[in-house]
């Protein structure tokens, strides 16, 4: 119990911090928070006429996106630059063409002039078509330009309208340009269709997706968003791995970006002193549809190209990244001047497509690395599982056997007087 205990704790914290990249050091020259560029949201508000329907805290669907947009713009923290844009809000026709163009913005993104901001968001009445994808597309130009987080918080309460634009398909364009845009879902209707479409558009950058049926909840998930990008952000810097480790790129501690085409191996080098620990993940996107039956594969090898460790994934296709990672803490040296490790780390993957799918450019790839000291102790590294806990096992035996005896004892002796008896 407590083996399998510990061995559960420690794997997820490995995980997580593979997952996190773990905190870079003071030192590290890539992907640190730049803290120059401010935060941008463009909140994106479906109003087409099915927001008229009654149905969330006795009000119109429209009615609780106001309340909730109101209670936004107050609270926004001043560094966060907002703007909102609007789907189906202008045109009322039945013309397909002219509906599916209907996207505006309503408030530019920049400094909030929360008065302004209030004005128009009253003005707005259900109208037209649910063209997503469209709006999508607008919205990332709103956001473009700028290091900082930039995040679309889109809420609706129907699916697009405007296929075959996918909106899925459009928010897999937009994490492929490189422009860091995090694009987050709100459903206002409980819907299986809508939670699916919803989920992929999320999902495809990163984001999250919720489903909301009241107006308190509605408020507090975009205020957590919105604050959300007013945290810190690493920003990764590109990179480009190459086919052979001998010709790879030294990286240090950050968080990298680059591309790999299907089934190419790349490689990148890492200098490990002696007492210190190799932690690296790499997770890969698909951008764009891929087969089913898919995996990465992350190794660490010496530059003999013998083996030290590997991490890897498989997938199914129900899922637009996929990630692993491994760590590989290199032994103290008796000599003080002994010289770093040069370890090469191999990233491979073997997505496929159909014929007719483009193959360029390569699926985007994001690798973290992270040098820290290691285990300086020789109890501090984890024996099967236990570590430390090692004196809480004997000492739980040794009160089991002492126990076992005491209860043996007065067994028989409750035995035997019960026989004088």
């Amino acid at each position: 119990m407590i083996t399998r205990t510990r061995l559960a704790a420690g794997a997820c914290a490995l995980l997580a911090a593979l997952a996190a990249g773990m905190a870079f050091p003071a030192g590290a020259s890539a992907g640190e928070p730049t803290g120059e560029d401010a935060p941008k949201v463009d909140l994106v508000l479906d109003v087409s006429g099915s927001m008229r329907t009654r149905d969330i805290d006795g009000g119109t669907r429209m009615a609780a996106a106001k309340q909730a947009f109101n209670e936004v713009l107050d609270a926004t923290p001043e560094e966060v630059q907002l703007g909102i844009r609007t789907l189906g809000a202008d045109y009322p026709g039945d013309d397909r063409k002219t509906g599916c163009k209907d996207t505006a913005q309503l408030y530019p993104v920049g400094p909030l002039d929360r008065t302004e901001a209030k004005t128009a968001v009253a003005t707005l009445a259900p109208t037209g078509w649910t063209p997503i994808g469209p709006a999508l597309l607008k919205a990332a130009d709103d956001l473009d330009g700028g290091a900082g987080s930039k995040r679309i918080v889109l809420i609706s309460d129907g699916e697009d309208t405007c296929a075959p634009l996918d909106p899925c398909e459009v928010a897999r364009e937009i994490a492929a340009k490189g422009i860091g845009v995090t694009i987050d879902t709100l459903g206002l209707v409980p819907s299986t269709k809508l939670r699916k479409q919803l989920s992929c558009i999320a999902e495809a950058t990163g984001g999250t997706y919720t489903s909301v049926e009241h107006t308190d909840e509605l408020t507090d998930k975009v205020n957590q968003l919105v604050d959300r990008a007013a945290d810190p952000v690493v920003t990764p810097v590109a990179t480009e791995g190459t086919d052979a480790c001998a010709k790879a790129p030294t990286l240090k501690s950050g968080l990298y970006t680059d591309r790999e085409e299907f089934g190419q191996q790349r490689w990148y080098r890492v200098d490990v002193e002696p007492g210190q620990e190799l932690r690296a993940s790499v997770s890969v996107g698909a951008d764009r549809a891929v087969n089913p039956s898919y995996g990465v594969l992350l190794r660490a090898v010496t530059v003999h190209g013998r083996e030290i460790v590997r991490g890897e994934a498989a997938g199914n296709g129900r899922t637009d990244v996929l990630s692993t990672g491994l760590r590989y803490p290199k032994a103290e040296s008796d000599e003080d001047d002994a010289a770093a490790e040069a370890v090469c780390l191999q990233v491979t993957n073997s997505f496929s497509v159909a014929s007719g799918v483009k193959t360029t450019p390569g699926l985007p790839l994001e690798l973290t690395v992270d040098v820290v000291d290691g285990p300086g102790d020789s109890d501090d590294v984890a024996a099967f599982g236990l570590g430390r806990g090692w004196w809480l096992l004997g000492l739980l035996v040794l009160v089991g056997f002492v126990a076992g005896l005491l209860w043996g004892w007065l067994s028989r002796w409750r035995f035997a007087i019960w026989r004088t008896n």
